[in-house]
């Protein structure tokens, strides 16, 4: 029997970005910034950010399955960001930016594999996808800062100039799902 409640954790980019869209996703229940599969206990985002500790950017999302599928879930991550750029979302770049599926359970293991192979034989990208699947390891939470960021400083220059469209983007190409 599957689980109702889910989590799967995703890095792609700045973690301001990927939350600014999934809390604007129907099912999902919480979003949260951290760092994840890096060998620092704890890291701070300057610690991250020098590229030094291995981490990676993501957002710990729990949904319910009942009204969102992790496919779903999968499908959004890969339309807002580029699973083809190693190490690289638009004008950051470093390991801390990496594309990445760390998954909690073997199912979600093998749904981010067919989709990956699903959009490589379908020659979705040009390039190789890139995307690391690995298991959730070493999480911590960011800063509180960091929790909400899009919502608390929309005006911001990065927010207006990145984020506010990866979340117009997910609202136009998947408007059955929006909240």
């Amino acid at each position: 029997m599957t689980e109702l409640r889910q989590t799967i954790t995703l890095g792609g980019g700045c973690f301001w970005c990927l939350e600014a869209v999934y809390v604007c996703v129907k099912g999902v229940l919480d979003v949260e910034s951290g760092y994840c599969n890096g060998h620092v206990l704890q890291p701070s985002y300057s610690d991250v950010c020098s590229g030094a500790t291995g981490h990676n950017e993501v957002v710990k999302l729990v949904f319910d399955s009942t009204q969102i599928s992790a496919r779903e879930i999968l499908e959004i991550f890969f339309v807002i960001h580029d699973p083809t750029t190693l190490n690289r979302q638009g004008h950051d770049s470093g390991t801390q930016y990496r594309s990445g599926i760390y998954f909690s359970t073997p199912v979600q293991q093998a749904l981010a594999r067919e989709i990956i192979d699903e959009m490589t034989n379908g020659t979705v990208y040009r390039s190789p996808i890139v995307t690391e699947v690995l298991p959730l390891a070493n999480y911590w939470a960011a800063e509180d800062y960091h929790q909400d960021y899009f919502a608390k400083n929309p005006q911001q220059g990065y927010c207006v100039a990145v984020a506010a469209p990866k979340v117009a983007k997910f609202r136009r190409t998947f408007a059955r799902l929006v909240r």
